[in-house]
């Protein structure tokens, strides 16, 4: 793809999101939406392959029948109500249909089997748009519908969500489907938390796009496809493997790293709450998650892979690790004593 094409693209995908994000009237969320759906799928599909074809063609069909489920949704509810105002939906069978149409926009569980196939077709690059940028428009539009979401279907979703991610994680071998998986649990958790406190929700989203961002930085500058590429990574630079260390442990939610933050404030809100099951139910499965994060942990920092003697200098030769891979690991690492500036 030609750079003028390409940024095009990527020009015509943020303005998809951005009209999302700034719009309170139905219709214009829903033209975003789709504008956003049209621009990434030639970005998907861009490496000419039958693999890449099948995850845009999988990825345009979710999309499309997701988008179609929000329009419909917004249609019952202005037929029923009188308004296209997205903070104003009353009609209950509006918002459950609302709910498990943004479900399948996501790809919350269980309506989450299209993402690790649409990641495993995808470059590293674009599988890290996927599942940042991407989660932005529907992650806005949960948030200004927040109140009227059924609550129910939301934890249900999420507890779903987050024991999918853990144990589906466990069995797999290529990091993209190990961080479509860490990216379905990680959203499981910010739905279950929606309904009781949508603030806690969008700082879970913040934290989780800097550590996503981060890791798949590292993933690219490393150029790991499977657990057996990331076996070298420190030949290339010994700063990168500690900082890759560093952020999968964030990832897992390991206290003083930022990825505690957002499980903490979550299980001590649903405790306050009285859903104490539902709280030992999520912390559970946040332990399936750290399994995988803690094996990529041991092969990236702990393991030799057999090397010639010139394959141990290679880091001489690169030793520059990205500004931007270094700006998001500190952020990844060093967020959590601001806990307090950040909650008030």
């Amino acid at each position: 793809m030609s750079p003028t094409i390409y940024t095009i693209m990527l020009s015509s995908l943020a303005t998809g999101t951005i009209i999302t994000m700034t719009s309170f009237h139905w219709l214009m969320a829903w033209i975003g939406l789709e504008l956003n759906t049209l621009a990434i799928i030639p970005i998907i599909s861009t490496l000419h392959h039958p693999r890449s074809t099948e995850a845009a063609t999988k990825y345009f069909l979710t999309q499309a029948a997701a988008s179609a489920m929000i329009l419909f949704s917004s249609m019952i509810n202005a037929w029923n109500t009188g308004t296209w105002d997205i903070t104003q939906m009353s009609f209950l069978p509006s918002n459950a249909l609302l709910a498990v149409a943004l479900a399948l926009k996501l790809g919350l569980a269980p309506a989450h089997l299209w993402l690790p196939e649409v990641l495993q077709g995808s470059t590293l690059l674009t599988a890290l748009i996927i599942t940042t940028w991407q989660k932005l428009a529907p992650m806005s539009l949960i948030f200004l519908s927040a109140n009227n979401l059924p609550p129910m279907i939301l934890l249900t979703l999420g507890v779903i969500s987050s024991v999918t991610g853990g144990w589906a994680g466990l069995n797999q071998t290529q990091t993209r489907k190990i961080m479509a998986f860490s990216s379905i649990a990680h959203l499981g958790w910010m739905a279950s938390i929606t309904s009781i406190s949508p603030n806690i929700m969008i700082m879970s989203l913040m934290i989780y796009l800097i550590m996503t961002t981060a890791l798949f930085s590292s993933l690219i500058f490393s150029k790991s496809k499977t657990i057996q590429d990331t076996t070298t990574t420190w030949t290339l630079s010994p700063t990168l493997t500690i900082t890759t260390m560093l952020v999968l442990l964030s990832l897992g939610g390991l206290p003083p790293l930022t990825g505690f933050l957002p499980k903490w404030l979550i299980l001590e809100e649903l405790i306050t709450q009285n859903m104490s099951p539902l709280a030992l139910m999520m912390a559970m499965s946040a332990l399936l998650s750290l399994f995988y994060y803690l094996r990529l942990t041991y092969t990236t920092a702990l393991t030799l892979a057999p090397n010639t003697l010139q394959m141990k200098f290679k880091w001489r030769f690169k030793p520059t690790t990205p500004p931007a891979l270094m700006a998001f690991s500190t952020l990844s690492v060093f967020l959590l004593p601001l806990t307090p500036l950040i909650l008030s």
